[in-house]
């Protein structure tokens, strides 16, 4: 079912009683934004609404208002008659097992989705999973209260890195206008996200910069954050988006690596890019995925050769993928 499915959802929507909301491992501002958004749109609708997600809430969001009501750990869809997941390409993504039987709706904004859904909802125009919630909300005559208005705010800007990142248009703009209209205010959302960091983060901040490397060609900037980092400032979850940030503000580099350890000889790699340069593309070939501009995969291996062997294999990507563009420009006589 591929085609605009928003009557779909309001529909299923309004036919059930109990409705669980998950989205994908590692969490980010988006799907956790969005989903509380979306649990107090079910909850104005007389809904009994829960959320489920996986993996622990990082910070600054581990903060946020309502956070508590976001379940951390194993889901229980025992008396649920539906399951909406959030920015989750297949079911997999979700981290949970035994969903194959519940009724599922797919919303998405992200172009590689398994379209695994009883209704799916993909739309990788939408700058984030918070618009199309902000469209479904429009949809079924929700109240825009603050604190709805200000969620779906939150989603919009985390996504778009406060709307420095490419996947940032027009329509983001014209529905944040309306949610600040609706009572979601700025500068109270710019405190929670980006000036609320401790004095550990500051110094992780220098740690991970320190270890800045860049390829022969300075198109590819390298950083990493090691374990050790994490446990001597006795940092546990931690949002890394602005290290990232930083980096990429390179003069001349294309694409920013950086490398996250998770395990001994195991790197969660987050990818930046900018201009042309597809980090959904590299991230693909290494078996992950994400945005053209904002991805991300995991991999196994020494440290040193995977710092080797990545940045010359994402050398390499860039450089045929150049390659097929010029071949795609049209010729001039």
């Amino acid at each position: 079912m591929k085609n605009y499915p928003i009557t779909f959802i309001k529909n299923k929507i309004i036919e059930s009683k109990n409705i669980a909301i998950t989205s994908h491992l590692r969490p980010d501002g988006d799907s956790i934004c969005t989903s509380l958004a979306l649990y107090f749109m079910g909850r104005q609708m007389g809904k009994n609404m829960s959320i489920h997600i996986k993996d622990n809430i990082p910070f600054p969001f581990n903060h946020y208002p309502d956070i508590e009501i976001v379940n951390s750990g194993p889901i229980s869809l025992e008396g649920n008659d539906l399951l909406i997941l959030l920015e989750c390409a297949n079911i997999s993504r979700s981290g949970f097992n035994n969903l194959e039987n519940h009724f599922k709706i797919n919303i998405d904004h992200h172009h590689s989705n398994d379209y695994y859904g009883d209704i799916n909802w993909v739309n990788p125009d939408a700058a984030a999973v918070a618009c199309l919630v902000f469209a479904l909300g429009k949809k079924m005559s929700i109240d825009f209260t603050p604190k709805i208005a200000t969620q779906l705010y939150s989603g919009i800007v985390s996504d778009t890195g406060s709307f420095q990142f490419s996947n940032t248009n027009a329509k983001a703009f014209q529905i944040c206008e309306k949610l600040v209209n609706y009572g979601a205010k700025p500068i109270n959302v710019s405190e929670l996200l980006f000036n609320n960091n401790p004095p550990e983060k500051i110094k992780l901040l220098g740690l991970v910069l320190s270890t800045l490397r860049m390829n022969k060609e300075e198109n590819i900037a390298i950083i990493t954050m090691f374990k050790k980092y994490l446990k001597d400032l006795n940092l546990k979850e931690i949002d890394t988006e602005n290290i990232l940030t930083l980096t990429r503000s390179i003069k001349g580099a294309k694409i920013i690596l950086f490398f996250k350890e998770i395990k001994q000889d195991i790197f969660r790699v987050s990818i930046r890019s900018k201009g042309e340069a597809n980090a959904a593309k590299i991230a693909e070939y290494f078996g992950g995925g994400g945005h053209i501009h904002a991805a991300g995969f995991t991999i196994s291996g020494k440290y040193e050769k995977l710092l080797k062997e990545i940045p010359a294999k994402t050398n390499q990507l860039l450089k045929q993928s150049s390659g097929n563009s010029k071949k795609n420009e049209p010729k001039t006589y």
